[in-house]
């Protein structure tokens, strides 16, 4: 229950704990290199140095974006950046967050480098976060009332306690496994290069802490069926 309430607080903000939680990350640092590499031309206004600046607003690219639950954050540094607002069901779309950030001319060159890529998929990637961030929500909730439902010495809390507990376990599963595929197949894009030096297109993705801890809650979860069905099976107060 404990790592799942860090999970659900990734990315609300840019202070100290939320900043270090995050479902998934998209480093963009190398994205200006690869298009100057691919266009030999100097690229001007693709990033921004305001850390304040809002997200969305075609107002320059940040080094660094992170996805939460409810929102996602961009940073120009490791520490500085910005976050949109916290929506519920927040849906996963990477391709879109980076090129709102971007003036209208480098979004028509980003959509062609990625076009037929999963990243850009934003459909998809938005329909399957919703549904995993129901999944993740309702096996949160089922933990703390088997949490608390298994303080009473009763033999039908320790029944309701258990199969909360499988429950939660397999909201949790489902919940966790659609964001790992989501982001496995978003990972497809680290390996495309652009130019005729197939350089990196710069643009990485990779899983961020908060879906660890999310596996990791899962794990625990299934741990704790065991002492529940043993003392619905044998309590007798």
């Amino acid at each position: 229950m404990i790592l799942m309430i860090f999970v659900h607080v990734g990315q609300i903000n840019t202070s100290h704990v939320p900043q270090q939680i995050s479902m998934a990350k998209v480093n963009v640092t190398g994205y200006g290199d690869a298009l100057h590499s691919a266009l030999f031309d100097p690229i001007f206004g693709l990033y921004t140095n305001n850390a304040s600046a809002p997200l969305q607003q075609e107002l320059g690219l940040r080094q660094l974006y992170k996805f939460g639950l409810y929102s996602h954050c961009g940073y120009v540094n490791n520490t500085a950046g910005v976050c949109t607002n916290q929506t519920a069901g927040y849906r996963f779309r990477p391709y879109d967050a980076i090129t709102t950030d971007m003036t209208a001319n480098y979004t028509r060159i980003t959509s062609a480098l990625l076009v037929n890529t999963t990243f850009m998929d934003s459909q998809y990637l938005g329909h399957s976060s919703k549904a995993a961030y129901y999944m993740l929500l309702i096996g949160t909730i089922l933990t703390a009332t088997t949490f608390f439902a298994g303080i009473t010495k009763h033999g039908l809390t320790f029944i309701l306690s258990a199969l909360g507990s499988i429950i939660s376990t397999l909201l949790l599963l489902i919940g966790a496994s659609i964001w790992t595929v989501i982001i496995k197949k978003c990972e497809a894009v680290n390996i495309i290069t652009v130019g005729a030096r197939s350089a990196p297109l710069g643009i990485v993705v990779s899983i961020g802490s908060g879906l660890y801890l999310t596996w990791a809650a899962f794990v625990l979860s299934i741990i704790s069926i065991i002492p529940y069905l043993i003392n619905c099976c044998t309590y007798r107060g």
